[in-house]
């Protein structure tokens, strides 16, 4: 049989050849260089490029990570929050429900515009109840409020010091709300006094009064 003979390799003259490329290479000139030396050159550009777009992809993942770990904190929160809500429904809806109850007593003591008269007729009555004189009963100007509407009445009266505080007293147990604002009490001859306040009574609107409120009110649409 014929022996196959296998080609000796010289390492050290490939060697010295691999060696040899990378001798005298200009650095201006890259196009200029051996197979070997571009090939190794554009493997380490390729390389470097990876590594950094590798880093610039983890730095963007690492501030949308902390914009998520913030979003999870605030979503965790208000979940409590609702929670705590959820757990106290009950409770809430008494309370609301005590609320309507006393704002209801509430609107139930303020007039209507046709029982405006009536009222101011029962102020009236409470002081010559008392025995008291009126030397001023003036109505002011209706002063129209978001909900409500206050006039204001001008009084001065006469009267014994017993009769005058029974007489703030009457107008404090009405069953209507009237308050005295700007109360001032001079003396007088013989035991008598003489008090000046501003009554303020208030009346529920209308529904004429409330759709021009509305309409008067900043933001209201514009037809």
């Amino acid at each position: 049989m014929a022996t196959i003979k296998t080609p000796k390799i010289d390492t050290a003259a490939l060697q010295q050849a691999l060696v040899g490329q990378f001798r005298g290479l200009n650095p201006e000139d890259p196009s200029s260089w051996p197979i070997l030396p571009r090939a190794l050159l554009c493997l380490v550009l390729m390389i470097g490029i990876v590594v950094a777009l590798w880093f610039s992809w983890l730095s963007s993942s690492a501030d949308e990570l902390e914009v998520e770990q913030k979003k999870e904190l605030t979503l965790r929160d208000d979940y409590k929050k609702k929670l705590a809500e959820a757990v106290n429904l009950d409770a809430l809806k008494k309370q609301r429900n005590q609320v309507q109850q006393y704002v209801t007593q509430l609107e139930k003591q303020l007039p209507s515009k046709a029982e405006m008269d009536a009222l101011l007729s029962d102020i009236n009555q409470a002081g010559l109840g008392r025995s008291l004189n009126f030397e001023l009963f003036r109505p002011g100007n209706v002063s129209v409020k978001e909900y409500y509407a206050e006039l204001p009445i001008a009084l001065r009266v006469t009267g014994r010091f017993h009769d005058v505080g029974a007489f703030a007293s009457d107008i404090a147990n009405l069953s209507r709300i009237v308050t005295l604002n700007n109360v001032a009490v001079v003396p007088g001859g013989g035991g008598i006094l003489t008090m000046d306040a501003t009554a303020k009574t208030f009346r529920y609107l209308d529904s004429e009064e409330v759709a021009a409120q509305r309409k008067a009110a900043p933001g209201a649409a514009k037809k």
